[in-house]
């Protein structure tokens, strides 16, 4: 679809806020053009980022998903490397800061996994832990719900919040939910 078949579509939507995701929306060359236009159109846009690239647009919310040590790819996979050479950009994470208003979700797969979002948020002290959210990794609604009870206690610990995933609960790990 073209920027203005997007905002086409979007215009036809009653809710007033947009969520553009992907893999990494930010390395989309038209983002600049289609958040104008859809701020144009009184849209509340927030972009999901792993926040490693940055370009000037419009957003009224910047949700970064850092990728940390847990998201490494297998080496097998060929991008264990260039995962980990690109994923922490404190360059991109201090501008967005200073651009945007941001919250931040970490994916939790073990209980250790604090830890490295301690390191983390402790390289960003502007980071208020208020705007932090904890989401356990899971696709199967019983291991969500094993590791939703041992996060939950953390989160609250360091003053964070807790996201579940919802569409994994109601519909299991199914495309379109």
């Amino acid at each position: 679809m073209s920027v203005a078949e997007v905002v086409k579509t979007a215009s036809e939507w009653w809710h007033p806020h947009v969520v553009i995701t992907g893999g990494e929306p930010m390395i989309f060359k038209q983002m600049p053009e289609l958040t104008a236009a859809l701020k144009r159109n009184d849209r509340f846009i927030t972009i999901e980022t792993a926040g490693t690239a940055l370009m000037d647009v419009e957003a009224d919310l910047m949700s970064i998903s850092p990728k940390r040590s847990n998201s490494t790819p297998a080496a097998i996979t060929g991008w264990k490397e260039r995962h980990n050479e690109r994923r922490h950009r404190p360059d991109v994470i201090r501008s967005l800061l200073e651009s945007y208003e941001c919250q931040f979700k970490f994916v939790i797969d073990q209980a250790e996994d604090i830890e490295d979002v301690l390191d983390y948020l402790s390289e960003f002290p502007e980071i208020d832990h208020e705007k932090v959210w904890l989401m356990p990794q899971a696709i199967e609604a019983n291991v969500l719900n094993e590791k939703l009870h041992w996060l939950q206690p953390l989160a609250m610990e360091h003053g964070f919040h807790l996201s579940s995933r919802l569409q994994i609960q109601q519909f299991g790990n199914r495309r379109g939910t």
